[in-house]
């Protein structure tokens, strides 16, 4: 274990979730089942739960974590990220299985978790601290640094019960991140709060990872975890679906969860399209047109399209881009004067070059089109594949993208790099 942070092995947690039909009965029936016949009470009570009955939360899930690494875990709503996490904190009992945890540990998995509400928050504090096996002189040396990062200082002696929720979580994570724990866990709490806490709470994710620290991260947001974790596990059904690389296996989710990939390609038989043309196939294609899952924000990516011309027409490639929380990103077509004149038939294939340091962090679907303008300017379909791929955008928060030394939330669908000029007078 002398290397290890976190060990694994086999971990398992099973539920039980409802009750036979049979005893789904009122406390009174209950009570006299219990005395007139207290045997079979008893039998039906303590038997083993039917798989009907049985919800397997966590299955047999082992991996190992380096000391000093950050990992990402990931998975939809209901994979058994929090469950995992509730069993490394050792807030729930493994059904099999064990789990080693080398050092102290800190958990945050909810807002406030492990606060006292009758308490104050300088009390909780040091309560927190104790949990932690912290002694008191080593909680006052980080006292300062955890009520300057919560902004809580004026309600410092007020019992947290009567904390707003944004108060709350902040001196939560303050607390958690500050008391320095050899392994931290954290469940989607900064996805709480306002932009400028988040700001502050990836700011601090960011110098713990630095600091060589063992950090357990989970979060829906895609771009979180892939700048700051170097790898990532995929839970799937409480099973571990992937575990590698961050890119790959963020890649991997994104695929699983839209159903599609990077790329398409379709026969004659099933090819989008009409009697004058068809789709052929799309791609999202690097610089040296190889086909990529994410790309980096500096980097231009391509829209590659192919396509058969089946009839003279006079139409053009568009595409249109969305982003995975809704939303379009923009859309666009080939203006190139050639397409006023109709394409002889053939085979084409058209790629549209996005510049790097346009678009934002973030999932991207692609919709790509043939189209064909009649009276008025009206764009007419000739061939479409609605959401027909999807990739990633990663920014490496070295600073030397648009996004500077910020860290918060950037909601815009784009975030162009912009020249600036300064004068004074």
């Amino acid at each position: 274990m002398s290397d290890l942070a976190v060990s694994v092995q086999a971990l398992s947690k099973r539920y039980r979730i409802g009750a036979p039909a049979a005893r789904s009965s009122g406390l009174g029936q209950t009570l006299v089942r219990s005395v007139t016949n207290p045997f079979a009470y008893l039998s039906a009570s303590m038997r083993e739960p039917t798989k009907a009955e049985t919800l397997w939360a966590v299955r047999d899930v082992s991996f190992d974590v380096p000391k000093g690494q950050v990992v990402g875990i990931i998975g939809r709503n209901g994979a058994g990220k929090s469950t995992l996490l509730k069993l490394l904190s050792r807030i729930t009992e493994p059904t099999s299985g064990r789990a080693v945890i080398e050092g102290r540990l800190g958990s945050l998995l909810e807002v406030g978790a492990g606060f006292h509400p009758e308490l104050t928050g300088r009390e909780n504090i040091f309560l927190n601290g104790a949990i932690l096996g912290m002694h008191r002189a080593e909680v006052r040396a980080k006292f300062g640094d955890i009520v300057e990062f919560s902004g809580v200082e004026r309600f410092l002696d007020t019992p947290v019960k009567r904390y707003s929720s944004g108060m709350y979580v902040r001196l939560a994570f303050a607390v958690a991140a500050h008391l320095e724990p050899e392994v931290l866990i954290v469940d989607e709490v900064l996805a709480v709060g306002d932009a400028e806490f988040q700001r502050r709470c990836l700011g601090k994710m960011e110098s713990i990872g630095k600091e060589g620290r063992t950090v357990l991260l989970v979060s829906h947001s895609m771009p979180t975890i892939s700048r700051f974790c170097k790898r990532a596990i995929l839970l799937h059904g409480g099973a571990i679906a992937a575990d590698g690389p961050v890119n790959d296996v963020v890649a991997t989710y994104l695929q699983s969860g839209h159903g599609i990939g990077s790329s398409v390609t379709w026969d004659e038989a099933t090819a989008p399209g009409s009697a004058f043309a068809r789709l052929r196939a799309i791609r999202a294609v690097d610089a040296d047109h190889v086909t990529q899952d994410a790309f980096d924000i500096r980097r231009p990516i391509g829209i590659e399209m192919t396509y058969d011309v089946l009839e003279p027409l006079k139409f053009v490639p568009w595409i249109q881009l969305e982003s995975d929380l809704g939303g379009p990103i923009f859309s666009a077509f080939d203006t190139d004067p050639d397409w006023r004149q109709p394409r002889a038939p053939g085979t084409y294939t058209s790629t549209a070059w996005i510049p790097g340091n346009l678009m934002n962090e973030g999932t991207v679907l692609v919709t790509a089109s043939l189209n064909t303008f009649v009276s008025g300017g009206r764009a007419d379909v000739v061939a479409r594949a609605l959401e027909a791929i999807t990739f990633q955008v990663l920014d490496a928060g070295d600073g030397t993208t648009s996004r500077g030394d910020y860290v918060g939330t950037w909601t815009a669908p784009v975030r162009p790099l912009l020249a600036w000029d300064l004068s004074s007078s």
